[in-house]
């Protein structure tokens, strides 16, 4: 309630007092208010416009490759085709966030230079990360998708590494999938050629034994058997003595060759299936799909986005009007309390 006590108003600060009382106080509230208008406007003018470019993008899902592209039925939880879920998409962020990245986008844009750090300043590489964070922000949206967003001073500058960054996702990703896939690769590619040259070392065991005529053991000691019984019917002894010969050399390598052949047809089919495995393996290694889908690239931006004038107008005047106030309240209440 307002109060008259020997001619001076006293005040409780109820909500009517204090319309009162900024009423009467008017005259020092708009001259600071104006000033402060009038500052924060001439300060807007000072800040450095910054241009703001985002890129958008969904991670992949992770699956195999070859699996995916090579196997008849293949039953695995994710597709390439398929947009990831909210590991895939933490993954994404964690390379998005990456020193690797970081360094990368400084160095190719020397931003150091360009963010205005002083090589011979106390702290530079603090610095030119502050700076870096203050510039650059990637964060997970509420659809699952992944933005980086870009704020610079060049627009054109803005936009290209926002868009670089997105785009060295997948040089990261490669790159350390392809030191995993090298080492399998190189132990596949080992059993492969070693269980290939057993093949190859047996099946030249085999054709030494079809040069001295064995050709299909099974087949001719029937066909010889079956011979050398006609043979003795009919008393032909140069077609028994031609025979035995033959069973000779049979009783000689006829044992090797029936072991040859069983392992010849065994590594064959060890073969067959490590063939495959070696196919997948290459594939996993040569092959860099990309690890996201991009839904918008950046853009060079037509229209700054920091600083807005009327905001810090607004939210300037609006604090040095709240402050004054205060300040004639407390200074006005310690008068009263003084006299």
């Amino acid at each position: 309630m307002l109060n008259e006590q020997k001619g001076s108003p006293k005040y409780d600060f109820a909500s009517t007092d204090l319309l009162i009382y900024i009423w009467r106080k008017r005259v020092p509230l708009m001259i600071i208010s104006a000033a402060a208008a009038v500052l924060s406007i001439i300060v807007s003018f000072t800040i450095t416009p910054l241009f703001k470019s985002t890129v958008i993008m969904f991670p992949t899902a992770s699956a195999s490759i070859s699996k995916n592209l090579l196997a008849d039925n293949y039953s695995g939880r994710y597709s390439i085709y398929e947009i990831g879920d909210e590991e895939q998409a933490e993954k994404l962020m964690q390379v998005l966030n990456s020193e690797e990245i970081k360094n990368r986008i400084i160095e190719k844009y020397n931003l150091k230079e360009h963010y205005g750090i002083e090589p011979d300043s106390k702290y530079p590489q603090t610095q030119l990360n502050e700076a870096y964070r203050s510039k650059i922000r990637i964060r997970r949206t509420e659809f699952m998708s992944v933005e980086v967003e870009v704020k610079d001073s060049d627009p054109q500058m803005a936009a290209d590494i926002a868009n670089d960054i997105s785009s060295l996702t997948d040089t990261i990703f490669s790159d350390m999938l392809r030191q995993r896939a090298l080492q399998a690769f190189r132990i596949v590619e080992k059993e492969y050629n070693d269980m290939l040259a057993s093949y190859q070392q047996t099946q030249d065991s085999l054709s030494f034994l079809r040069t001295q005529g064995i050709n299909n053991y099974l087949a001719q000691a029937d066909r010889y058997h079956e011979a050398y019984g006609k043979a003795l019917v009919l008393g032909n002894n140069q077609a028994i003595r031609a025979l035995d010969d033959k069973f000779e050399i049979m009783a000689e390598f006829g044992g090797d060759y029936d072991v040859y052949n069983t392992q010849l047809s065994y590594f064959a089919a060890v073969l067959s299936r490590m063939k495959l495995r070696y196919v997948e393996a290459k594939i996993e290694l040569e092959q860099a799909l990309p690890h996201k889908f991009i839904v918008d690239r950046a853009v060079k931006a037509d229209k700054k986005a920091y600083p807005k004038k009327s905001v810090i107008v607004i939210v300037s005047t609006l604090s040095a009007f709240l402050l004054s106030l205060l300040l004639l309240i407390l200074n006005d209440n310690l008068k009263s309390k003084l006299t």
